[in-house]
């Protein structure tokens, strides 16, 4: 077993240098170095040993309820003590008041010492985020001091049996009461850390239907509930077996009269959810670029040790003196670094303000392209080990098996293709598009990235006037995701003095482009008939 260690540096470096990050007005990059290092620390020696063991054992259940693996309650006593869930609530209601830059760190760090743990412990920032937004003052000064103090944690119950994505179809229903109070009465399924026995308390954000099945999404309102409350009748009928996240409790659950409060206007439940589901979906992408770096962590530390073959002097060769490893390594250093960056690139664009159009746009393909990312860094880990790794010694096939749901959950990447190549062209006349080609000129006007920024202006044309998009959104969104990687390692290549930089910035800037692109499918079919 190869340890963590959290790429406080690498982290450090793409804020600073390639999302310019001290460029923003009251930004205090020495709190930040101080916060993302204590974390680190705490992540290294608390967190990670977890990973493993919690795998292996898994989660419990009993009597309808869960058991967390042994150790994770005393872990996450120590995370909320320290007031880490609190990280980003104001400080008015007990927080840190740290904004999404230093949570980014955090979370990314988080995820790599133990993925299932941070997806039990990381909804907590978009429920506070949606409180403050949507929440009456009375629900703020109730749960949000709750979940900074780490006594409660929170869940996102939207998804159904036989609903999945589409939430026209949720059948979960809401009722008023006389006394002007809701109960909520249906099953949820998917619920990731539906029950645990870390937190006493767990806030509940219900999608619920207050209007007719015809009224579809419009018909969606957003309910909190508290396991806690009084008269709470919320069951977890079962946990699911899975590939991996072991040690992330996904539940089953039914709610039956449920009493619930409402949070925002009714039936405006999609408007307000879309608050906790934009801050995981680049939470998420986050976890695609953590299981990167960890893959890539574990292949470069074998490969430096593991003798094969000679050098051309006779001397024993290690794994990494081997072009084709050389080359595998390459790919996941690059791309963690590059996904990491165009994450970061996002964030800082919107603490400068007035980026949602831009935001809009490329949170999908962040989420899509960092989570696609996480899993090749962690397969071509298991390629570069070989044999050990398709053992569990080195427990990269353990990062290939965690990583592998960052492409389903949030919006299977499939979907945020569909969106990129529809809302993502059209919502506020094209604003976020056309932002989005402003921020590759901004970032570089290298031959390469100008080159590819005019194929993409042509697939965009192409694609906006399309009657049915459809078909060539998986190849719009691989386009501009390359477009914004491509654009991010020229950035690199002109803020860093790194040899190794400097050399990974021109593989990939001189790769071929991926084979889904513009003149080689759907798109440049359409293309050539017109």
């Amino acid at each position: 077993m190869i340890p963590f260690t959290a790429p406080v540096e690498d982290i450090l470096f793409s804020l600073r240098r390639v999302a310019d990050a001290s460029s923003l007005p009251g930004w205090d990059d020495e709190l930040a170095e101080g916060i993302v290092g204590h974390f680190a620390t705490f992540a290294e020696g608390v967190i990670a040993p977890l990973d493993e063991p919690g795998d292996r054992q898994g989660c419990g259940f009993e009597n309808g309820r869960v058991r967390m693996p042994d150790g994770f309650g005393e872990a996450y006593a120590q995370l909320a003590k320290m007031g880490w869930q609190g990280l980003a609530a104001p400080e008015s209601l007990g927080g840190m008041g740290q904004g999404p830059l230093i949570s980014a760190m955090v979370s990314e760090i988080f995820s790599g010492a133990c993925h299932s743990l941070q997806m039990v412990c990381n909804l907590v920032p978009g429920a506070i985020a949606t409180l403050l937004k949507f929440g009456t003052e009375a629900q703020q000064a109730t749960w949000i001091p709750r979940l900074a103090s780490g006594h409660a944690l929170s869940t996102m119950c939207l998804t159904e049996s036989g609903a999945g994505s589409d939430l026209s179809r949720i059948r979960t229903r809401a009722t008023r009461q006389g006394d002007g109070g809701w109960r909520i009465d249906g099953e949820k399924v998917f619920i990731s850390g539906g029950d645990q026995n870390m937190s006493e308390d767990i806030l509940h954000l219900v999608l619920a239907r207050t209007g007719t099945k015809d009224d579809g999404v419009k018909g969606l309102s957003l309910f909190l509930a508290g396991k806690s409350q009084a008269g709470s009748s919320i069951k977890v009928t079962r946990i699911e077996e899975k590939l991996g996240l072991h040690a992330s409790p996904t539940c089953q659950m039914a709610f039956d009269a449920t009493p619930a409060e409402l949070v925002g206007g009714e039936g405006e439940g999609l408007k307000a959810m879309f608050t906790v589901m934009n801050h995981a979906r680049l939470d998420v992408a986050l976890q695609g670029v953590a299981h990167a770096a960890r893959a890539f962590a574990i292949a470069s530390a074998y490969a430096a040790e593991r003798t094969q073959g000679r050098r051309a002097d006779g001397s024993d060769a290690v794994l990494a003196d081997h072009a084709d490893v050389h080359r595998m390594l390459d790919e996941q250093r690059a791309l963690a670094l590059g996904a990491r960056a165009m994450v970061h690139v996002v964030l800082v664009e919107q603490a400068r303000g007035g980026a949602e159009a831009l935001a809009d746009f490329l949170t999908p393909v962040c989420k899509v392209f960092c989570t696609n990312a996480g899993i090749s860094a962690a397969d071509l880990g298991i390629q570069i080990l070989g044999g050990y790794g398709y053992l569990t010694e080195y427990r990269v096939g353990q990062t290939w098996r965690d990583a592998r749901i960052t492409s389903i959950y949030e919006g299977a990447n499939g979907i945020h293709a569909l969106a990129t190549a529809t809302r993502g062209l059209r919502a506020r006349q094209g604003a976020g598009a056309g932002a989005f080609d402003a921020l590759i000129g901004r970032l570089s006007d290298h031959p390469e990235v100008t080159v590819l920024r005019q194929t993409w202006r042509e697939a965009r044309g192409l694609i906006s006037a399309a009657a049915d998009p459809a078909p060539m959104a998986h190849d719009f969104t691989a386009l501009t995701a390359t477009l914004f990687y491509r654009a991010i390692w020229a950035r690199f290549r002109a803020v860093s003095d790194d040899a190794d930089i400097v050399r990974l910035s021109g593989r990939v800037l001189s790769a071929p482009l991926p084979v889904a692109l513009p003149m080689k499918s759907a798109v440049g079919d359409a293309i050539s008939a017109e």
